[in-house]
């Protein structure tokens, strides 16, 4: 069974394909090429698994193939493995019409659709997500970006892709690690604005950590159509689409703090999440049970609940170089309660009873 999710951006619709061995048929693919070239960015990892099988398929079909193969890992998304794409392309006089085509978990599909938008003036992409993170949220949008030594994420555009092929096949080479980081951007979901989601998972995430293959589909559509409604409302995050940003603060400064990649994105959201849920404690929104009910379908899941000690004072400088400082006040993503997020700001009182609640130096 393939799910079709519709993304309704004005200027740029597209479509996410969702099943098992979706890369054993890449028609829908083919049908999107603006000529029949494409370059596949990928990774050393995925590389050995899924390449050679897309290539093959492609080439089948009359399409001409470049290979574009990168390091692995969060501490490669930077300018430096960014101008090893352009370098490829230009060194093989890829075209306005040539599509880029990014296999591979998040930092690909991150990497790949910057490169996309810069090259040429834009060219076209298609996401082909390999991770559950990447399926459920960072392939879904348009944002794309390289990180920055003083911040993450902070040097992109915003830029659709033509399709979204989520093959949910590629999630049986996933680690647990990893699939356990994107199990955290599953659960926010449920915690930003969808509290029937968010009372699904904890009645079905010991059968979903298991893999459960029907479970894990739904719960991509799930992610997927929740990322699609706030993205065609706000594609430029200038309102509602920066609740997708919950835990994100707090967690790009344990990710900047540690060093890219010393903590996977989707473990460092879920120690953000926890500490969001503390703040909102603070401001008295959330009940202690309330905090108690994150934390533990956080566990459940495989991730870590109590954020590093990089102390008060380096959180709040990593947390003032964020996106979502506005007037040199930084902007939170917080809880009302349980399935309903908001914009806000916190006064330093309220970040620091969540750092000393949520953080090991309190423990």
């Amino acid at each position: 069974m393939i799910r079709n999710v519709h993304v309704d951006i004005d200027h740029a619709p597209y479509s996410i394909l969702i099943g098992e061995g979706l890369l054993q048929s890449v028609e829908p693919l083919i049908a999107l090429l603006a000529q029949k070239r494409v370059a596949i960015v990928t990774n050393e990892t995925i590389a050995p698994l899924y390449l050679a099988g897309l290539v093959a398929q492609l080439e089948a079909a009359g399409v001409e193939c470049q290979s574009i193969i990168l390091p692995d890992g969060e501490k490669y998304k930077t300018w430096d493995s960014l101008n090893l794409i352009f370098d490829a392309l230009l060194t093989a006089r890829a075209e306005r019409k040539t599509t880029l085509v990014a296999l591979g978990g998040g930092v690909i599909g991150d990497m790949t659709g910057f490169a996309a938008a810069v090259y040429q003036r834009g060219v076209p992409f298609i996401q082909i997500p390999t991770t559950l993170l990447a399926q459920v949220d960072s392939s879904v949008g348009g944002k794309t970006a390289i990180n920055h030594p003083l911040g993450k994420n902070m040097l992109g555009a915003f830029y659709q892709p033509k399709l979204v092929l989520a093959d949910l096949s590629t999630l049986s080479t996933l680690p647990q690690r990893e699939f356990s980081a994107g199990m955290a951007e599953v659960i926010k979901y449920g915690l930003i604005d969808d509290l029937e989601f968010l009372v699904w998972l904890e009645e079905n995430m010991d059968a979903l950590m298991a893999r459960d293959v029907d479970l894990i589909a739904y719960a991509v559509e799930r992610c997927c159509q929740n990322k699609a409604r706030i993205v065609a409302a706000d594609e430029k995050e200038t309102g509602q689409r920066a609740l997708l940003n919950l835990g994100h603060t707090f967690g790009h400064a344990i990710e900047a703090g540690l060093g890219y990649g010393v903590w996977l994105h989707g473990e460092a959201v879920a120690a953000g999440m926890v500490l969001a849920a503390h703040a909102s404690r603070a401001l008295g929104h959330l009940q202690a049970a309330d905090v108690d009910r994150v934390i533990n379908l956080l566990q459940r899941a495989g991730l870590p609940v109590v954020s590093p000690a990089l102390g008060g004072e380096r959180y709040k400088a990593l947390m003032a170089q964020d996106k979502k400082v506005d007037a040199g006040r930084i902007k939170f993503i917080l809880l009302r309660q349980l399935g309903e997020a908001y914009i806000g700001e916190l006064p330093e009182i309220a970040i620091d009873t969540a750092l000393l609640a949520g953080c090991e130096s309190s423990k």
